[in-house]
């Protein structure tokens, strides 16, 4: 990680002060220490030593359902299926290029195709889960216009249409477990619009959409009952007080935003007129919205070309029944630093990992930590990335390269679980920080310094003050601790899902800091989780070990990092041969 990597950002002078951005995580993370990229000698992918990459599928290839790989692949998520498999749902950014889509020459659209005259679609590639080979692949979703992003949810991949044309401009829902095309199953509730990408609420099941248009708005549809996922009302984001407002310029990374949301009456216009009806009422503006992604109950979205200097921004959301907050976590000054973010995922070990729109001449795969510090993963000089996402045990690193029509599997040695870092030095962590392997995490996610260094602020959670004291959380998502010793800003959550325990009061300040504003309230476990708590501590006493108590469900015990080419046989064409 280069030094002008650290300083990408714009700080407020609060944030300067705390020496930390405030893009806040349940569990602490930390930059990886990938060192640097190494060129990759058939021109395809840079990756650092140790990491290797393997073509899993390229354009013009045959599905073992005989149809065409079809070119443009984008937005991706990656599912577990039965008997030791993954499943992977990719998109196909396609309208209605002659010799791109999924048909060989003779080969007609099946009845289940939405439009026949149209190109787009889905695919699904079964993966052996311990070799990475292919199993099989197949065509899902046909005749669709430029699928472009879309999200996982409990119901299958949700692909978005970034289109408005005749009666395009929706999500389809596709089940992973279709091994074979299928009917259209198309979602009129999430709104007609120049779709990018959505995110699934795993708690309530409302659905935030982003809109890839410079005066774009970000929308959420939210269920009256979460057992039924489709019947509520849609909304758009808009910041109180403040109608009519643009995050495009003039922000400043940490500025906090107190957000409201406006109903919709109409999300199946007959044209292409959702988002400035939005505004008209009130919504903010977005500009090009695309990639978003969930954790805890925050979700992360890009604004590709946005900020001061046009090179891209990163939002966190933390949405409620009736509010929240949006906060600017990054906005790019530098474009050989970040330059036009686009889909983002979470990876295991706690960081965001962002892929590249922009040109520069190459596009990146970033990780940025919550400290602000971004690092790179890989890049190539082929074309956009996209459909960034990990295997559920995080095992593998998948993406396409959109331009020339591959889709790769990375491994190597990743992180798969928080650091566990034991010291006795101010700042340093102690404690398991391991997670339980099956259910919920353990109870002792977080760590904590067991000598604080002097004065100073509260760090993020679990971690140890960046100048002084730790700060603690005892729900499963509680945020860093506030300036000059001021208490938490809000409580912990209880657990999500099946987490347990009581809300969580919020972190103590740094050690000898003064005394700041209590936190607000902790909020009460989602689903089983306890009940609230009070209000947070006071932020005059000394930093002391964050437990967590409840928290977001475990994943399953990580089995050893694949270290070596999975070796799936695919042949790696070489850099400009096109295929």
């Amino acid at each position: 990680m280069r030094v002008d990597r650290r300083e990408l950002f714009r700080r407020s002078a609060a944030v300067a002060a705390v020496g930390a951005l405030p893009f806040v995580f349940a569990r602490r993370a930390r930059a990886l220490d990938l060192g640097p990229l190494v060129a990759d000698p058939d021109g395809v992918f840079d990756l650092p030593a140790g990491f290797s990459y393997a073509i899993l599928e390229e354009r013009g290839g045959t599905m073992t359902d005989g149809y065409r790989v079809p070119n443009r692949p984008d937005g991706m998520a990656c599912f577990a299926g039965p008997n030791d498999t993954l499943i992977l749902m990719r998109n196909h950014e396609l309208d209605g290029e002659s010799g791109q889509g999924p048909y060989f020459s003779g080969q007609t659209a099946p009845a289940e195709a939405y439009d026949a005259a149209r190109l787009g679609g889905v695919t699904r590639l079964v993966l052996d889960a311990t070799t990475l080979a292919r199993v099989s692949s197949n065509l899902v979703l046909a005749g669709t216009v430029r699928n472009c992003s879309g999200g996982p949810s409990p119901w299958g991949w949700l692909s978005c249409e970034e289109s408005v044309v005749n009666q395009h401009g929706y999500v389809f829902r596709c089940p992973a477990d279709a091994s074979s095309v299928r009917a259209a199953e198309r979602i009129v509730e999430y709104g007609r619009l120049n779709h990018e990408a959505v995110a699934i609420d795993p708690v309530t099941n409302a659905a935030y959409l982003t809109e890839d248009r410079t005066n774009g708005c970000l929308y959420r549809f939210l269920p009256d009952d979460p057992a039924q996922p489709f019947v509520g009302k849609f909304q758009a984001l808009g910041i109180a007080g403040q109608p009519g407002f643009s995050t495009v310029t003039g922000l400043t990374v940490g500025q906090v935003l107190n957000v409201t949301w406006i109903d919709i009456a109409n999300s199946d216009p007959t044209s292409d007129t959702l988002r400035t009806t939005a505004v008209a009422d009130g919504a903010a503006i977005i500009y090009r919205g695309e990639g978003i992604t969930e954790s805890n109950g925050v979700f992360y979205f890009t604004a590709t070309f946005g900020g001061d200097d046009g090179l891209g921004q990163v939002f966190a959301l933390r949405p409620t029944a009736s509010g929240g907050t949006l906060t600017l976590i990054a906005e790019s000054q530098n474009s050989a630093a970040l330059n036009g973010p686009d889909n983002v995922t979470m990876a295991p070990w706690g960081d965001l990992v962002i892929a590249e729109d922009g040109m520069n001449p190459f596009r990146y795969l970033r990780g940025l930590t919550p400290l602000g510090e971004l690092y790179d993963i890989g890049r190539t000089d082929l074309g956009e990335l996209c459909g960034v996402c990990f295997s559920p045990d995080g095992q593998a690193l998948f993406v396409n390269i959109q331009d020339v029509g591959l889709t790769l599997v990375i491994t190597g040695p990743f992180v798969t679980e928080p650091p566990n870092d034991a010291g006795s030095d101010g700042g340093n962590q102690a404690g398991t920080g391991n997670q339980a392997g099956t259910g919920n995490q353990a109870g002792t996610a977080n760590q904590a310094g067991t000598t604080n260094a002097g004065a100073g602020n509260g760090g993020a959670p679990g971690q140890g003050g960046t100048t002084g004291g730790s700060s603690t959380t005892t729900g499963g998502t509680g945020p860093a601790t506030a300036d000059g010793g001021e208490g938490g800003m809000s409580g912990g959550e209880g657990g999500r899902a099946d987490g347990g325990g009581t809300g969580g009061s919020a972190g103590s300040g740094g050690t000898g800091g003064n005394a700041g504003n209590s936190g607000t309230p902790g909020i009460g476990g989602n689903a089983s989780g306890g009940a609230p708590s009070g209000a947070g501590m006071s932020g005059a006493s000394s930093g002391r070990a964050g437990a967590t108590n409840g928290g977001a469900a475990g994943r399953p015990a990580p089995s050893p990092v694949v270290q070596d080419d999975p070796g799936c046989g695919c042949r790696v064409p070489s850099k400009r041969s096109g295929t």
